[in-house]
Order: C-alpha cells, then sequence, then structure tokens
C-alpha cells in the first residue's frame, strides 16, 4: 500500500470505526474492507474484483493495510517473480513503521523466521534443497500402501456403527497418522496428538500449550534419529549435505507437519463432502467418467485447502493488475479467488478434468513441496473410504453444514453420515503370495481345450529319428480316383503345377509336420 495510506491508519478515530451492526461496519480508513469482519470472504473477493479489477486494497486486523491478488495471472506473476516479490516480512513497511504490534492475530503467519518458506537466494536454495532432498526419498509405492492399510484401521473405530463424523473421525486422523509414519515416529500418532495439533492451528487459548505438546514430539524424534538414522524422512533431512542446525530441522519438521496437515485435512474434507451432497460428482465418480485423482484436482479448483497466504512483499516499486504497489507493500496470494477468476474459468459449473493449472499449492520458488504427498492421500484415503462404505451418505441437511472461516483458509466442522454397519478388517493379516501354477509340458493352439499328457521315453529321448506319431482315431479310407487315359496322362510336373491343393484338417497339418514335410 502507499505511505499516504498507511497514515490514515494511525488516526484514532478513523480507527475506532461504525459500530457492528450499522451498514458501514466491515469498512475501515477510507473506506477499505475489513477482511477479517467479512461475512463471507468469498463474496467479498467478487465485490473487490468488481469495483478494483485483479488486484484490490484491502485491510488486516488493526486496519492495516494489505493488497490481495485476486487474479490467477497476477498471482502467478507474483510467486514467479523474485526479482520483485519475496516472502521476507521484514521489508514489509507497516511492520517496519510499527503499525503491526507484537500481539497482532496474523503475528505467527507474519513474523520472519529462518525457514525455507520466508528465506531467499542461495539461504532458500540450501535450506529448501534439504527438504525437497529428504522428500525424494519417500517410496510412493509403499506410502500409498500405507495410506490404505491407515483408512481401513481409521475406519474399523466407527464401521460397525452405521454412523459417523467424517472430520473429527477420518480427515483429522488420516493425514496424521501418515504424517508420523514419513517422519520417522508412528507411535506419537494418537488421538491427543490429533487434539493438539487442531488445537494450535484455531489459535484458542490452550494453542501455545498444544503447540508445545507437538513440538515436544519432534524434539525427540530428533533427538532419536541424531543417534540413530533410519530410513525416513527426519533421518534424511538431518544428514542431508546441507547440514541444517538441530534448530532447522526441528523448525522444518514443524513447518511441513503444521502446513501438510492442515491442507490434506481441508483437501480430504472438502472432497468427501462433494461426493456426498453433489450428485452429479457422485454419479460421474461411481460410473467411471471421472476417477478419483480427478475428482481431488476438481476440488483444488472449487476450494483449496489455503484461501489466502500471507504473504509477499515487494522488493522495488512496480505494478501489478493495474495497481501502482510501493517498495515494501505486503500481498495476499490469493488462490481461492485466483482460481475462479472469470479470465479464466468463464463457466465454474464445467469439469476441469484434472487440469492441474490451479494455484491450490502456490507456485514459483515457494511452491508446496510436498503436494504429491497430499494427492496421495487424498486420492487414497477417499477411494478406500468408499470402497469400504459404497452407501455412505450424509446424515443431515447439506444447508447444516458449517466451517470454521478465517482469512487464510475454511475448515468443515464435521460431517455427519450413515452407511450400513460393516464389519472390521483384519489389517494385520500379511498378503500370502499366490503360489505360480507349473508349466504346460506341450502348448495346443485352438478354441476347445486340450487334455495334457505326460511324455513317453520315447518323446523324451535326446538323439534318434523321430518315431511315427500314434494316431488315436482311424484315419478316412482313400477313395479310388479314376485314372486317366495314357495318352492324356502328363509327364511328371512339380507338385505346384498341379494346382492348388486341398485344404488338410489341423490332425493331418500335425502328421505331415511330424513326418518332416
Amino acid at each position: 500500500m502507499t505511505p499516504d495510506s498507511h497514515s490514515l491508519a494511525d488516526s484514532d478515530a478513523l480507527r475506532a470505526g461504525p459500530p457492528p451492526g450499522c451498514p458501514a461496519h466491515g469498512l475501515g480508513p477510507g473506506g477499505l474492507h475489513r477482511l477479517h469482519e467479512a461475512p463471507d470472504l468469498r463474496e467479498l473477493y467478487e465485490d473487490l474484483r468488481a469495483e478494483h479489477g485483479p488486484v484490490a486494497p484491502a485491510l488486516l486486523h488493526d486496519d492495516v493495510p494489505i493488497w490481495v491478488v485476486l487474479g490467477h495471472a497476477e498471482n502467478l506473476h507474483m510467486v514467479r517473480t523474485p526479482t520483485q516479490f519475496c516472502r521476507d516480512s521484514r521489508l514489509w513497511t507497516p511492520l517496519r513503521d510499527g503499525l503491526v504490534k507484537p500481539d497482532h492475530p496474523l503475528m505467527p503467519h507474519i513474523a520472519w523466521q529462518p525457514i525455507a518458506s520466508h528465506a531467499e537466494g542461495d539461504e532458500h536454495k540450501r535450506l529448501r534443497g534439504a527438504v525437497m532432498g529428504a522428500m525424494s526419498t519417500i517410496d510412493f509405492r509403499l506410502l500409498r500402501r500405507y495410506i490404505n492399510r491407515s483408512t481401513q484401521v481409521i475406519v474399523n473405530r466407527f464401521c460397525e456403527e452405521g454412523e459417523a463424523d467424517l472430520v473429527g473421525q477420518f480427515t483429522e486422523h488420516l493425514p496424521m497418522a501418515v504424517l508420523c509414519e514419513i517422519f520417522g515416529m508412528p507411535e506419537e500418532y494418537n488421538d491427543r496428538l490429533v487434539e493438539s495439533a487442531r488445537d494450535a492451528l484455531k489459535g484458542t487459548e490452550t494453542a501455545i500449550a498444544s503447540h508445545g505438546y507437538v513440538m515436544e514430539a519432534l524434539s525427540r524424534l530428533t533427538a532419536r534419529r541424531l543417534a540413530d538414522p533410519a530410513e525416513d524422512f527426519a533421518s534424511h533431512l538431518i544428514n542431508h549435505p546441507a547440514r541444517l542446525t538441530d534448530e532447522e530441522v526441528r523448525e522444518h519438521l514443524r513447518l511441513v507437519l503444521f502446513a501438510a496437515y492442515e491442507a490434506t485435512t481441508n483437501l480430504l474434507s472438502n472432497v468427501l463432502r462433494t461426493v456426498l451432497t453433489d450428485e452429479r460428482f457422485r454419479a460421474q465418480l461411481s460410473g467411471g467418467n471421472m476417477t478419483v485423482p480427478e475428482a481431488v484436482e476438481q476440488s483444488l479448483w472449487d476450494e483449496p485447502p489455503f484461501s489466502t497466504v500471507l504473504g509477499y512483499f515487494a522488493k522495488q516499486d512496480t505494478e501489478l493488475g493495474g495497481q501502482r504497489i510501493r517498495r515494501g507493500d505486503g500481498l495476499l496470494f490469493a488462490p481461492a479467488p485466483a482460481n475462479v477468476d472469470p479470465r479464466v474459468r468463464p463457466d465454474l459449473s464445467a469439469n476441469m478434468m484434472g487440469n492441474r493449472s490451479h494455484l491450490a499449492f502456490g507456485g514459483g520458488p515457494h511452491e508446496c513441496p510436498g503436494q504429491d504427498i497430499g494427492r496421495s492421500i487424498a486420492d487414497v484415503g477417499v477411494d478406500a473410504l468408499l470402497l469400504r462404505l459404497p452407501d455412505v451418505e450424509l446424515d443431515c441437511d447439506e444447508d447444516e453444514l458449517s466451517w470454521t472461516a478465517s482469512i487464510a483458509s475454511r475448515h468443515l466442522v464435521s460431517l455427519p453420515v450413515r452407511f450400513a454397519p460393516q464389519p472390521p478388517q483384519d489389517v494385520k493379516e500379511v498378503p500370502h503370495p499366490t503360489p505360480v501354477p507349473p508349466q504346460r509340458s506341450t502348448w495346443l493352439i485352438g478354441t476347445a481345450p486340450q487334455a495334457q499328457h505326460s511324455p513317453s521315453p520315447a518323446e523324451s529321448a535326446p538323439a534318434g529319428p523321430l518315431p511315427e506319431p500314434v494316431v488315436p482315431q482311424p484315419q478316412p479310407q482313400p477313395q479310388p480316383q479314376p485314372q486317366p487315359r495314357p495318352e492324356t496322362r502328363p509327364e511328371a510336373e512339380p507338385a505346384a503345377a498341379a494346382g492348388p491343393a486341398r485344404p488338410r484338417g489341423a490332425w493331418g497339418r500335425l502328421v505331415r509336420w511330424w513326418r518332416g514335410h
């Protein structure tokens, strides 16, 4: 934002604003909209698009100015141009000028940290290189098997009841179970870890204690893998040639855990909600017109796991979407409104058919490195759940569903369903390989199955003349043919000159071949 707009925010009279309930509520200095007071952010984004275009001014908590990037092309330009925009909040003018207080509600997102998502240049390459290197060691075949097994374990907990809340009992548990396995701490996965992660992300009064519980688990993991490395993400992160410090290891484990957990939980919830509430969507899925991975991509278009990401910061004076951006201005990367940009999706009801040009996972140098993990959890988890509970259906009216919404994301509160009770599956049973049948001694080509026989000693003799085949049925007797008269009997001619040979039966051809003709 411009320096003038910063000075507006300093006015106590303007900061007070109108009381809640009046028509002007939600507007701040200069008539700008307060994002955190909007009852429906998606509707507000469309209003801002109509009023300002693909880049619009708005306000955060405490009337801190921010640009909201609404256009698909503009978001792509911002994230792909590190010479003009970066993620180092130390450049942000409101923060430098003291407008952002230490207790600002968005400070956990704003405060700069020595992690890959905030670093730039060579430091970014070092830190992100370690994360990407550790992720490159993941065996996705084994990962998908573990996701399927974890799905069965979780479904076993409620499959006999005939009803469940798929958010509280499934989508909030499966990502954490899988991430604990990837990290190398499957023994840490339990209900308390899930509840602590959810509480820390909600920002409640106990969020600090919950965050501490998660960090204690990650600290134990770091200490264990420093002493005893294994084939897991934490060990490879520790032993990467980038030589991350113990603190850097813990911070990146925390970053990956929380970001991947929240994104994948929201993705799972959104896909299952769409399957259960949109009859056309489910019909396409069950009818084979759409695969589960395509359904996941469609959900990433319609409702990305993160609505916006704070933030990017201008490194120089520039222009974006027709707006003049000053050095030090902050911008919201906004995949939710960008994915419905009319210039990209003029018809929102159209099926995107696996199109991956959405911005759900960002782009440029800071594109989400774990997006394939999230896709795998959603693909396998949704497919396994629907196969296990094929008659699952929503157990409430669609308009009764509710979300906890913030500037960053929308999290589905619950997804009540009912289904026919199912027996638990034995997930501990080790699959046994099917014995390979012995090879057939002979191969006969034909339309009817032929009986096999063991070769006789004569047939298996290594040398010597081939015996005459035993004919199992009498051969038809040759019919007498009239002899030609002597004056018309031809001289000896090649067989080829006698005309086309009479077709022989299969048995005749076999006998002829056996005799060497």
